[in-house]
């Protein structure tokens, strides 16, 4: 057993997996930041579902105004092309929702995960000083960032998408490669907080992630599968940013620390000692 090179890696999926229920357990056991977690999900969710209300309403309208010379086609080619053409948008709109929930989410709600995934570091231990960057510069990073993931993930998407024309491997291979693409580019975005905040570009999260493929899968690969319930993706996502964290912290360790104590709510942190270490005269 101890000689098979299957086991490594075997080990680092079931880590991954393990990564990822640590952090939905800091969640539950934090409530307030749990909740505070859900807010910006819960806000991209809600601009979401209107966009493609949006579509579904007016997308046959959108379409019969762009394609006037449909008009003059015999029956019923005008009536098939538009409405293929509408089932497109709405199924482009709903595609584009779903690869680019998690990057909209990150970035509506940076304060808070930037919040949370310090909190996580602190617990933990060693917690590292985050870069003296702007709030404006930090967004602006991460849109970058988030772009470049998604351009890496429509370019896994056309490949598989052609693949899936293939016979039996379109049916059998490409789905379960599908879920896995997702899955790595999912652990990428959800431990970039974290990465950032050790200022990690994203060249190198990558080969990081990269080097510890099984990791990246085993945390990401069952969080696909639950983010294909838009209320679940809400729920979890706090939950999942913390695991990432975790993660974070083991491609790119912290110095060696204690962890610091969890203040009780009311509470102050230094144990009412001041600056010095002394307790409080008053």
């Amino acid at each position: 057993m101890d000689g098979n090179p299957y086991d490594p890696a075997m080990r680092d999926l079931i880590h991954g997996v393990r990564l990822l229920a640590d952090g939905q357990r800091w969640a539950v056991r934090h409530g307030r930041d749990w909740r505070f977690g859900m807010v910006p999900a819960l806000l991209t969710l809600v601009g979401y579902a209107a966009a493609l209300a949006v579509l579904a309403l007016w997308g046959a309208d959108f379409v019969d105004w762009a394609t006037p010379f449909a008009d003059h086609w015999t029956s019923p080619w005008p009536g098939l092309f538009r409405g293929l053409l509408t089932a497109l948008l709405f199924g482009g709109g709903l595609l584009l929702a779903l690869i680019s929930f998690t990057a909209v989410t990150l970035l509506v709600g940076q304060p808070f995960y930037e919040t949370l995934a310090e909190r996580v570091d602190r617990a933990e231990g060693g917690a590292p000083e985050p870069p003296d960057r702007s709030l404006w510069r930090e967004l602006w990073i991460s849109a970058v960032d988030s772009l470049r993931v998604l351009v890496r993930v429509a370019a896994f998407g056309i490949v598989l998408f052609a693949a899936g024309f293939v016979p039996f491997v379109g049916q059998t291979v490409v789905p379960v490669a599908g879920f896995c693409v997702s899955g790595y580019f999912l652990t990428l975005e959800l431990s970039g907080v974290a990465f950032q905040r050790r200022d990690v570009p994203i060249l190198e999260r990558i080969r990081l992630l990269r080097r510890r493929l099984p990791l990246a899968l085993g945390f990401g690969v069952p969080l696909v599968l639950a983010f294909l319930v838009p209320f679940v993706a809400v729920v979890l996502m706090p939950g999942a940013v913390a695991g990432a964290t975790l993660l974070a912290r083991e491609l790119a360790p912290p110095p060696l620390a204690e962890p610091e104590p969890e203040a009780e709510p009311g509470t102050d942190p230094g144990g009412g000692r001041g600056a010095e270490g002394r307790p409080d005269a008053g």
